[in-house]
């Protein structure tokens, strides 16, 4: 039966295969078609192999999203280099903007330029300048009586109802030096505009007669300072972009002490200032740190400082017209918190929100009047709280346009304050 079996194997094997292949069997050139079948089917077997490989990360890549997050920042941009200084360092000729952003390991200049902002920190070039200017609006109602309450619902005496409205302008200029993004030294020259109008109620006796003076100064120099930055701390994972600084205010501008204050002649409740001050008179050095660190999309930044005054001797430190009495000052410290977020919309813009406040203490005075005891000014504490809107807009490679706005929370704060700044990296 076996037998049987294999003569109708061969028989059908003859009927398939043609009987010159039978016959060739010892042909040389056989043999070398089989060589070569082998190693087509070795290189068929190797390409399978690669499209199933080629196949799993076709399907690992639409198994995530169809946009990946952004890549994470391990450091901070300022240890970048900017885009013209990439481009001079590998010989290139001025790509275009869109070109030098081609390598992923720098960061969006929106992202750099709000390290700058958030640390008062820049690392991309060996030297800044800044213009600026500031705006501040703040307007206040003030009402006195000066009287008793009768019968418990009638008020006998005086009412007069107070308000001031003051314009402050600021030109700023500033000009920073980096070394070795570790030390960054700055120095501020403001120029400061004011107008201010006084109004008070009761003109003639007449509860709805109100008179009014406008008190202007021109433009003159305020109070100079100058500053010092250490980055002590990078950014990592884990750990955020830190900075120490300590700021030196010098009492360059026009100090608010013996400026004697006029009578209106129409409204005896009405009193003004002969002058206006642009600066507060006395020496004071502002401690601080601030913090930067990354959650992609958003940026997270804080900082706190704290300002002390030193004690000045002036030779009039009464407002009182025709008297000059001569004593010392101690200006209140204070200090400041503030923290925000911010977030790089594209390549050259970004927006951040922030709220800051500022808690100052009482001053004191020390003159003839009172004798060698130190006595406080009443009022002169403050607590101003703002809310801030600040953007980012990388106008060159070279020229940032930082508009930012703040309304202020609290009675202290002016009502609200606006900044345009411009800075310049070479």
């Amino acid at each position: 039966m076996h037998r049987s079996l294999s003569l109708g194997a061969v028989v059908c094997l003859g009927s398939l295969v043609p009987s010159s292949l039978l016959y060739a069997a010892a042909d040389p050139q056989v043999e070398a078609l089989k060589a070569e079948l082998a190693a087509l089917k070795q290189r068929y077997e190797s390409q399978q192999q690669a499209l199933m490989v080629l196949e799993q990360r076709v399907r690992q890549v639409e198994e995530q999203p169809a946009a990946p997050p952004p890549k994470r920042l391990t450091r901070s941009p300022a240890s970048q280099p900017r885009n013209n200084q990439a481009i001079a360092a590998s010989g290139g000729t001025g790509a275009s903007y869109g070109e030098s952003l081609k390598d992923d390991s720098e960061p969006a200049q929106s992202v750099s330029n709000l390290y700058d902002e958030a640390s008062g920190f820049f690392g991309g070039g060996k030297f800044s300048v800044e213009t600026g200017i500031t705006y501040a609006r703040y307007d206040t109602r003030q009402l006195i009586l000066n009287g008793f309450l009768a019968l418990d619902s009638i008020f006998l005496g005086n009412i007069n109802l107070d308000r001031i409205k003051a314009d402050n302008w600021t030109l700023d200029l500033t000009a920073r030096y980096n070394f070795d993004n570790r030390w960054q030294f700055d120095i501020n020259v403001p120029v400061v505009y004011r107008e201010s109008t006084y109004q008070s109620g009761g003109v003639g006796g007449n509860a709805q007669g109100v008179s009014e003076r406008t008190v202007t100064r021109d433009p003159t120099l305020g109070d100079v300072n100058f500053g010092v930055a250490y980055k002590f701390l990078d950014e990592s994972e884990n750990t955020p972009d830190a900075v120490f600084s300590v700021r030196v205010k010098a009492p360059t501008g026009k100090d608010p002490f013996g400026i004697k204050l006029l009578r209106d002649t129409e409204n005896d409740s009405l009193s003004y200032p002969e002058d206006l001050p642009t600066g507060n008179g006395v020496w004071s050095i502002t401690p601080g740190i601030s913090l930067v660190k990354t959650f992609d999309p958003a940026v997270l930044f804080g900082s706190l400082s704290y300002t002390h005054t030193f004690e000045e001797s002036f030779s009039d430190v009464s407002s009182t017209l025709n008297q000059k009495v001569p004593g010392k000052v101690k200006i209140g410290d204070s200090f400041q918190i503030g923290a925000g977020i911010a977030f790089a919309l594209n390549e050259r813009m970004s927006m951040s929100f922030s709220i800051s406040e500022l808690i100052a203490r009482r001053s004191r005075i020390k003159s003839a009047e009172t004798g060698d005891s130190w006595s406080d000014v009443k009022s002169s504490d403050a607590n101003a709280a703002y809310f801030n809107v600040g953007m980012t807009l990388a106008a060159s490679d070279n020229l940032t346009i930082v508009p930012n706005l703040s309304i202020g929370l609290t009675d202290d704060a002016p009502d609200f304050t606006f900044s345009l700044k411009f800075p310049y990296y070479f």
